[in-house]
């Protein structure tokens, strides 16, 4: 027995002994998880955190910087005095460019009246703006043999030489080159500036040049200044040549918002377009054209709505039936693609089309809906079968002799018999008629409307309405979206056929096709807030009448003037310092639009605007942090909303979610607003900035007021020696009216030399009156003394006397962490740093890199973080590294900044944010010597991550700067139903999706003559794609190259012989064909994601317990970093992925219902403009209204055609 109970015993410890060598071999795991042990990871996050925070607190020397700012004062921040402050000086800048524009207005009314009996010159030389010389140019032939004869317009053909200018770039005008002297001519190409009304008013319209020369002396802060004739043409001060960026000039002044909103009153229209079988062909195509180029002269002041008939009257969006919808651009791009699909069927009942369109028009106004002002009926067909009199005397002839309602009629076709109805109903409801028969003709036709609608305005004469438009681009027609897009899909298939030609059927395998798709995708969410593409503004313009005695009996409207207010230069007004670090400002129109806000994105994939950049309302850039669905307005923010587009006065604070950097992060604030009104303006100003540390700021004491240092003998220059320093470039710290300098800085330090000279004054307005514009010169009181002050007490910072060779602390850090630059920006806007590459003092390098793509200070991602950090964690710094670094090949470099704020009384301010950059390589060295080899091994991973979910440190280094939802979808859900992680969502309701676009319909392609260059440049890209793919496949060097690529044995793959070879043959033709698409807005939302700030998270106390929690997440001290140790013997599904990227929303609309009928659905509300002339006394007193398709037709025969059209 004692044998069996030993030998018992000795098979139970060998047993015990096997598992003992089962569980230390290596990757055998009985009970993952319980394998990380909680302690050690402990102590790698604090040994960690510990070295990284000395290395900032020594590098960026945060404790002498902090003491730097003691004689600073803080005080609290006035929001209501800040918004009220800077809305008067928009207004008094606001007020100059009016008066400008009035001095036009009156030397354009009194110049046409002096010279009305002068002779058309039709030899007459002007600065064509698109065939004007400079002095080096070759001076073109002249075209000979000359034809005898213009058959278009049946005049000889002119030939007058282009005059020569000298231009010279001027950085006010975004250095376009300019001449101050004379102004500019622009000639639309559907206008002949030979004609007689034309060259006579580009005749008188060149004495306008001497009130754009005094304009701009008495304000040199104008932009271009011009005067846009109701002829066509435009004259442009100061002159320049016409930008040819574009294959087809379509610019005609006429049709830009600032013509047609001054030269007409807000109205209602309401398109009528005859669905008749006869409506077919070209007859289609040209009313197609029509009722485009009507939309295309309508604002947001305007509202519209298209209807066609044929038995019945359908409206061509289904959802904007009954009601007429605003003239944006969203919902004017939805119209033009209903009209596109519409086809002739019946026979026409014009009797039940005006009928509706009246009472549509009576509902309107009766329910204060729309314009609340001119109201018309556009009718586009082929002949009337009867006049309707019994239809107008039922609804436009109650209250004789005013009509409500214009009647505007467009005649279609050659050959019509019966013209003399639809003529009627134009001629007895004060509108206009015309007969169109090309599709030429049909833009210099259908704008005759205009000075029809303008006769109340020229009859009053002296109510002289100013215009504010909307923010537009400085593009020629915002038809280019498209052109620029159809031009990025062939260029990209050009890309795609070249390329499958070097690797063939491995460019079809699944992982590859996904891999491009999700490259172009990305493509298209690169959204820049601030471009250089380009120049957006806002225009003030005034309509000119004829005051001409004789010209009552036509009430003629001479054309508009006008002046550009760049967007910058308004931003320029509204002193960022003093709303400090996440304040901003931004302009709301009547309409409820944004004319500038920091999450404006007009623009993607870099270069092309979006369909409908220039509508964003401003409660779609406000996200309020309610968790509501998509569109579900909060109504607070409503109520806000209301109180703004009324332009009242006021405040409120709100919870809100800010994205930022690419808007792949968020944080979760409070934020105080103000509003007021800009007076005599349609616009309204809303500051901004957070509640927790915005409510108070910094500021001087009197005794360091940059007088009392001048008077001490101490030169202010000093504090700015050397190179190593940058100030804000887009700040307005000082200008000078009549200098221009290479540099912000450079500016800076002249303007310091003038401060230290007697008799400095300090100008009281950026936009001061004249004579104050005798001196020139402004600058900022309040941020110049700041400046200043923060320069002198951080002038040490640049000099590397802390870091020399013999500091052997210094030494340490730089070569165990590759320390590159450590910088300083402070809140006035001044950034400076120093480098460690080298001790010689001037030598630029690593920090002049730097300083050239970080010298925005307080608009800085690193430093509006770090500010944001320093009430998580006070004594930490915000550690980043660029978006999907790891897919670069370069060296990868950590951002580190940390916040300094001063205290005083109570009171607490940001002062300024110090960092340093380090190799990132150094990082993950000093990671992996705090950890050994325990994150090396096959079954255990360890991530470092931001506050925002994104990789800092991975064992495979190309997973750096990804999201890590997207590495492992399955331990981030984890860490967010643990709280680890908050989900935010982010609605972007500024997004663009790409709908299939069907090339079936014929009708699009007279729509546009850009048209025309699209397709034959469509057909010249293919065919040179064909002959490029044969040249490619039988060149024989390319061919060794492609079959290298493809097999690098240098054998050819046997050719398949199998049933599925055909297909696999034309299997790479399918997908290299484009598929075409349209630029459509849409609305996205992104899941973004944030730490969840509690200090003592209890997610931060539990251990790893097998594979229910194959992990152990901890904070890193004095970071914004976590460190997350995971199990990877544990399974998990390969197949979840959590993403930031954006996916388009999905509203479950109706059939044929879009965003446009969804958002129409829930419209907002608007305010009326002020100024509303659409009736006068003596109109009815006008008996033109209408002429045949020929401009320049002979009135004899004319004449002749009506007897004839009588008597046969």
């Amino acid at each position: 027995m004692a044998w069996s109970y030993g030998r018992t015993w000795w098979h139970l410890c060998l047993s015990l002994l096997l598992c003992v060598f089962i569980c230390q071999a290596p990757g055998v795991n009985l009970l993952p998880g319980e394998k990380i042990n909680y302690n050690l990871v402990h102590s790698w996050a604090d040994k960690l955190g510990m070295e990284l925070f000395h290395l900032g607190d020594f590098i960026t020397r945060r404790k002498e910087v902090q003491e730097s700012f003691k004689e600073a004062k803080v005080v609290s921040r006035n929001g209501a005095s800040i918004v009220d402050s800077m809305a008067k000086e928009i207004e008094m800048m606001m007020d100059l460019k009016v008066s400008a524009v009035r001095r036009i207005m009156d030397t354009a009314e009194n110049t046409a009246l002096s010279h009305q009996n002068d002779m058309a010159d039709k030899m007459f030389s002007y600065y064509n703006a698109k065939e004007m010389l400079e002095p080096n140019d070759p001076i073109p032939p002249i075209p000979t043999p000359a034809p005898d004869m213009d058959k278009d317009i049946g005049e000889p053909l002119i030939y007058v030489q282009p005059k020569v200018l000298e231009l010279t770039p001027r950085p006010e005008f975004h250095n376009t080159a300019v001449n101050f002297s004379v102004s500019s001519v622009h000639v639309p190409v559907n206008v002949f500036d030979r004609a007689s009304d034309v060259i006579k008013a580009i005749q008188w319209s060149e004495n306008l040049d001497q009130i754009f020369r005094d304009n701009y002396k008495n304000d040199p802060t104008l932009s271009w200044q011009f005067f846009g004739s109701s002829t066509g043409f435009m004259r442009q001060f100061p002159a320049s040549k016409w930008k040819k960026d574009v294959p087809v000039d379509l610019y005609d002044c006429r049709l830009r918002s600032w013509y047609m909103e001054a030269a007409t009153s807000p109205k209602d229209i309401v398109i009528l377009m005859d669905g008749s079988g006869s409506m077919l062909g070209q007859r289609l195509d040209i009313a197609k054209h029509v009722v485009n180029t009507i939309l295309d002269t309508l604002g947001t002041n305007d509202f519209v709505n298209i209807f066609t008939f044929d038995k019945e009257v359908n409206s061509v969006v289904g959802c904007f039936e009954d009601t007429l919808i605003q003239a944006n651009l969203g919902n004017i791009r939805e119209l033009k693609e209903g009209i596109e699909s519409f086809k002739p069927k019946l026979i026409a009942n014009y009797t039940a089309a005006l009928t509706r369109a009246f009472e549509i028009l009576e509902e309107t106004k009766s329910s204060s809906r729309g314009a609340q002002c001119n109201q018309a009926i556009m009718i586009i067909g082929d002949g009337a079968p009867e006049n309707n009199r019994a239809v107008f005397e039922l609804h436009n002839w109650r209250d004789p002799p005013y009509k409500p309602v214009r009647v505007f009629t467009y005649l279609i076709g050659k050959e019509v018999a019966n013209w003399d109805d639809i003529r009627w109903m134009a001629c007895e409801n004060q509108g206009y008629y015309v007969h169109l028969s090309d599709t030429a003709e049909v833009r210099e036709m259908v704008l005759n409307y205009i000075p029809v609608m303008a006769r109340p305005l020229v009859l009053g004469r002296h109510d002289h309405p100013v215009i504010w438009t909307q923010v537009y681009a400085d593009i020629e027609d915002t038809k280019l979206s498209d052109y620029l897009w159809d031009i990025k899909q062939c260029e990209e298939q050009k890309a795609d056929v070249l390329e499958y030609w070097q690797v063939q059927d491995r460019m079809l395998h699944p992982k590859e096709m996904a891999r491009r798709a999700y490259r172009r995708t990305k493509e298209s969410w690169n959204q820049p807030v601030d471009s250089n593409v380009y120049q957006f503004m806002t225009t003030v313009s005034m309509p000119i009448y004829d005051r001409r005695e004789n010209a009552t009996r036509i009430a003629n409207i001479l054309g508009v003037a006008g002046t550009d207010v760049p967007i910058n230069e308004i931003k320029k007004l509204l002193s960022p310092f003093m709303l400090g670090v996440n304040g901003y400002a931004f302009i709301v129109t009547n309409n409820g639009y944004v004319l500038f806000h920091p999450d404006f994105r007009p623009i993607f994939q870099g270069y092309i605007l979006k369909p409908a950049y220039n509508s964003v309302d401003m409660i779609e850039v406000e996200l309020l942090d309610d968790d509501r669905p998509p569109r579900d307005f909060n109504p607070v923010l409503m109520t806000i909303r209301d109180s703004i587009i009324n332009q009242s006065t006021g405040s409120k604070w709100m919870l809100v979610k800010n994205h930022f950097d690419e808007m792949k992060r968020v944080a979760r604030i409070k934020r105080q607003y103000y509003w007021t009104a800009i007076k005599n303006t349609p616009f309204t100003l809303v500051i901004s900035y957070p509640e927790q540390y915005g409510v108070s700021r910094m500021d001087i004491r009197a005794e360091q007021e940059i007088h009392r240092i001048n008077i001490k003998g101490t030169n202010i220059r000093s504090f700015f020696d050397g190179k190593r320093w940058k100030i804000h470039p887009d700040w307005l710290f000082c200008k000078h009216s009549n200098r221009t300098f290479r540099t912000p800085e450079t500016e800076l330090m002249f303007f310091l030399e003038r401060m230290s000279e007697p008799g400095w004054h300090w100008p009281a307005s950026r936009s001061a009156m004249p004579p104050e514009h005798a001196a020139a010169m402004f600058c900022d009181r309040q941020l110049m003394q700041a400046l200043v002050f923060d320069a002198r007490v951080t002038e040490w910072f640049s000099k590397n006397t802390s870091f020399n060779s013999k500091d052997d602390k210094g030494n340490e850090f730089k070569q165990r962490f590759g320390v590159t630059v450590a910088f300083l920006a402070t809140h006035s806007g001044l950034t400076r740093w120093h480098e460690f590459h080298s001790n010689m003092p001037e030598e630029p390098g690593v920090g002049e890199t730097f300083s050239q793509h970080n010298k925005r200070a307080i608009d800085e991602i690193w430093y509006k973080r770090a500010v944001d950090q320093h009430f998580i964690r006070e004594e930490s710094f915000v550690y980043s590294v660029p978006f999907d670094a790891g897919e670069s090949n370069s060296e990868i470099l950590v951002t580190a900044s940390h916040a300094i704020f001063h205290n005083e009384g109570g009171k607490s301010a940001p002062a300024a944010v110090v960092g340093f950059q380090f190799q990132h390589s150094a990082l993950y060295k000093l990671f992996h010597n705090i950890t050994g080899n325990a994150c090396a091994v096959d079954d255990k991973d360890c991530y470092i991550l931001d506050n925002n979910g994104y990789v800092i440190i991975s064992s495979r280094q190309h997973e750096t700067g990804r999201f890590f939802g997207e590495v492992n979808g399955a331990i981030m859900k984890r860490l967010v139903e643990e709280k680890v992680y908050k989900r935010v969502i982010v609605y972007d309701y500024q997004a663009v999706c790409f709908d299939s676009k069907n090339d079936n319909n014929a009708s699009n392609t007279l729509l546009s003559p850009l048209y025309h260059v699209m397709r034959l440049g469509k057909w010249l890209l293919h065919t040179a794609l064909w002959y490029i793919v044969q040249l490619v496949h039988w060149t024989p060097g390319v061919s060794a190259y492609s079959e290298m690529y493809l097999d690098m044995n240098g054998t050819e793959p046997e050719p398949e012989h199998d049933d599925n070879s055909q297909v696999k043959n034309t299997a790479w033709l399918r997908y290299l064909t484009l598929h075409r698409t349209r630029l459509k807005s849409c609305d996205m939302q992104r899941e973004l994601y944030t730490l969840y700030n509690e200090k003592d998270n209890v997610v931060y106390n539990m251990t790893a317990h097998a594979c229910e929690r194959p992990f152990v997440v901890l904070p890193i001290p004095f970071s914004n970093l976590i460190l997350l140790v995971i199990d990877q013997l544990c399974p998990r599904d390969p197949n979840l992925v959590l993403t930031v990227n954006p996916q388009k929303i999905n509203y479950h609309f109706a059939v044929n219902e879009s965003l446009a009928c969804y958002k129409h659905a829930r419209e907002f509300n608007r305010v009326r403009p002020q100024s509303c002339i659409s009736r006068h006394a003596n109109e009815s007193g006008i008996k033109l209204c209408g002429r045949s398709c020929s401009i320049y037709a002979n009135l004899t025969l004319i004449l002749l055609c009506h007897i004839l059209s009588r008597w046969l």
